[in-house]
């Protein structure tokens, strides 16, 4: 049996590749962090016995305290102020009953939620049986109302 010459497929010529050289990578380096100490004299420096210090030196004048920040404009009169430490900020603070009024307000509505899920819950579980009895007496009543239509293919 002759089949002939094979079919010619048409064939694509592809050029040389071009020469890239090899790229160079230079050795990474960690650039350390560092830094200069800072020394923090004593806040009772006092020159050593013996040495007189020089007239230029004068004891460092106490600078004025800038007034605090207030952080709200118009405070009511029963908030009370509290000054961050080491700032000039003041931060409003409710006062105590105001406090025990919210804190005893949340516990109490969480109180209420737990309680009413867990009691629907416990529903549910109680009338689940009865209403599907229910549901099945009224569909097989029903025959061929709507409502046969309603709760899908017979069984059979």
């Amino acid at each position: 049996m002759n089949l002939g010459e094979p079919p010619l497929l048409p064939s694509i010529t592809l050029p040389e590749a071009p020469y890239l050289p090899l790229p160079v990578l230079e050795v990474p380096r960690a650039d350390i962090p560092y830094y200069t100490p800072l020394v923090v004299p004593p806040s009772d420096l006092r020159p050593p016995p013996g040495i007189e210090p020089d007239a230029k030196d004068e004891p460092p004048k106490a600078e004025p305290k800038p007034p605090p920040i207030n952080i709200p404009q118009f405070v009511p009169p029963e908030v009370q102020k509290f000054v961050v430490p080491g700032t000039n900020i003041e931060i409003p603070v409710p006062s105590t009953e105001i406090v025990v009024t919210a804190a005893s307000t949340a516990v109490v509505s969480v109180g209420a939620t737990l309680v009413a899920t867990s009691v629907f819950k416990h529903l549910v579980s109680l009338f689940k049986p009865i209403l599907k009895q229910a549901w099945n007496k009224m569909t097989k009543k029903g025959g061929s109302s709507n409502s046969s239509s309603l709760s899908g293919p017979p069984d059979s």
